[in-house]
């Protein structure tokens, strides 16, 4: 029903900035909450950011704030990941999620990307 493609990741060394992207195909005539969320080696996946389709409303984790913004172009159907300061610890496997429902998407998304790697160097 909903398609999500992430690109935009790559290596990067510390202190740089990448942009994340997440197109949207499918139901492009409803209105969704889109995530982003990582998965760390070794690690389970977190929560990262995320935004209503409108742009209006976004909530971070604190890991990320002040140094990540996502936000989104309609007109596009796509959802960015601004990514600057980036560290060490933020290298990671970055999923794109969307869900009509901007609280459930936090625990259960209903449709998810593939993902796209950040590794940030020191």
């Amino acid at each position: 029903q909903v398609q999500l493609v992430e690109s935009g990741g790559g290596l990067v060394q510390a202190g740089g900035s990448l942009r994340l992207s997440c197109a949207a195909s499918g139901r492009t005539f409803s209105n969704y909450a889109m995530a982003w969320f990582r998965q760390a080696p070794g690690k389970e996946r977190e929560f990262v950011a995320v935004v209503s389709w409108s742009g209006i409303t976004t909530n971070y984790a604190d890991s990320v704030k002040g140094r990540f913004t996502i936000s989104r172009d309609k007109a596009k159907n796509t959802v960015y990941l601004q990514m600057n300061s980036l560290k060490p610890e933020d290298t990671a496997v970055y999923y794109c999620a969307a869900d009509s429902n901007i609280v459930k998407i936090i625990t259960g998304a209903d449709y998810w990307g593939k993902g796209t790697l950040v590794t940030v160097s020191s």
